[in-house]
């Protein structure tokens, strides 16, 4: 009964969309044209299209700076009903709590629908408020199935989001979409990546976090195993990082080709050689698997999701697992590699996770800090924790 009291006093706020039933198109690069309800803020993106089968998260999703570059489907048919969260609400090192960088990433949002009203005791704004301010459109109304299909079957395109106020002129867009730069051409790493040092807490022992878009739970998750984070960035030497000290380091998830970073590439060579304890996530994980000798490659449409299932090879356990990756290890050449495979998915068998043969060095594809998703793998941190304080090798 106390429960059902405390509930009584916590107030629901309410608001309603008020940047929403504008004009919009979805133009591919084959020529399709899908029309929708714009809403949001009036503009035209060009992106590569993802999608995302989460039920959930959308605050932590559109603020993942994975998605930098794309424009992001969500397979769940209702979006917005919860509107977004209070931005000011951080933890005690000074992160938000709620969101997973400091601005939406995604280039342009596709629901199927967009919820007009939000309702949400801990509500700031609607999700077209949001999209508004930070000059991001979304469109509405179309067929995520069918849109998820048509990306599934073909592979992730290139595509305009336009969102106007009035007609749309969709022969012009398809001749910019022509011109616009390719997801693969593009390097993200000066738009995602911290310009400077940062710091986290003031414990002794520290973590070493090599930025590649690192998202705001991993920092959280290291910091809850008891360490102080240093964030530097993304082309930080191995000269620059071991003046720290640090007991380990964590090349984080991110955006984009990891044969893009060769900087962090050559630094995570020289992190496997002096045998110092590290874990890579993500993108990360693909840029540790190329400096042992694997070979990357890009998937046909991405894992995006929360609820993709992984097999753990040491026990044969299966784990639910938070991904969004679009580039994943080559399996075959882990043969010739200096990893043994740790994970593997379930649904296509590709490459999950890996453990150095005989260094301190392990890599995840998904991501065990979840935000959104499950935490049945946050025990990857403790992995690393493992390897740093007790000094021995990874079980192989």
């Amino acid at each position: 009964m106390r429960f059902l009291a405390d509930l009584s006093r916590v107030t629901i706020t309410t608001k309603k969309s008020n940047h929403a039933k504008k004009f919009g198109k979805l133009i591919f690069d084959d020529g399709s044209v899908l029309d929708g309800e714009g809403f949001g803020f009036s503009t035209t993106v060009f992106g590569e299209i993802v999608f995302n089968t989460g039920m959930v998260g959308y605050t932590e999703a559109l603020t993942d700076p994975s998605y930098s570059g794309q424009i992001l489907t969500l397979t769940y048919p209702l979006v917005g009903n919860y509107g977004v969260p209070d931005s000011s609400i951080k933890d005690t090192d000074g992160i938000p709590k709620f969101f997973e960088s400091d601005k939406i990433q995604v280039r342009g949002l596709v629901v199927h629908e967009l919820s007009l009203t939000a309702s949400h005791w801990n509500l700031s704004m609607t999700l077209d408020e949001w999209l508004y301010n930070e000059k991001i459109p979304g469109i509405s109304g179309i067929d995520t199935r069918e849109l998820t299909k048509k990306i599934r079957t073909g592979g992730v395109m290139m595509a305009a989001l336009v969102v106007s106020d009035s007609e749309i002129d969709v022969e012009k867009i398809k001749k910019q979409l022509v011109s616009a730069p390719s997801y693969d051409s593009e390097q993200f790493m000066d738009d995602v990546s911290t310009k400077q040092e940062k710091v986290y807490g003031d414990e002794n022992q520290s973590v070493v976090v090599i930025d590649t878009g690192a998202k705001n739970a991993i920092i959280r998750n290291i910091r809850e195993i008891g360490y102080k984070v240093i964030r530097l960035p993304w082309d930080t030497s191995y000269e620059k990082i071991m003046s720290y000290h640090p007991k380990g380091v964590v090349l984080s998830s991110g955006p984009g080709d990891p044969q893009k970073c060769p900087n962090t590439i050559e630094t995570a060579k020289k992190l496997i050689e002096n045998n110092i304890p590290t874990l890579g996530i993500c993108l990360g994980a693909q840029i540790i698997g190329i400096a042992g000798n694997t070979d990357t490659y890009k998937l046909k449409y991405g894992h995006r999701g929360q609820n993709k299932p992984c097999v753990n090879l040491e026990n044969n356990q299966v784990y639910v697992t938070s991904q969004n990756h679009g580039y994943g290890i080559t399996p075959e050449s882990l043969e010739k590699s200096e990893f043994n495979l740790w994970f593997t998915n379930a649904d296509d068998k590709t490459v999950e996770g890996i453990k150095h043969k005989k260094q301190k060095c392990i890599a995840v594809q998904f991501h065990p800090e979840a935000a959104p998703g499950p935490y049945d793998c946050k025990f990857v941190f403790e992995e690393l924790q493992h390897l740093m304080e007790e000094g021995t090798s990874a079980k192989e």
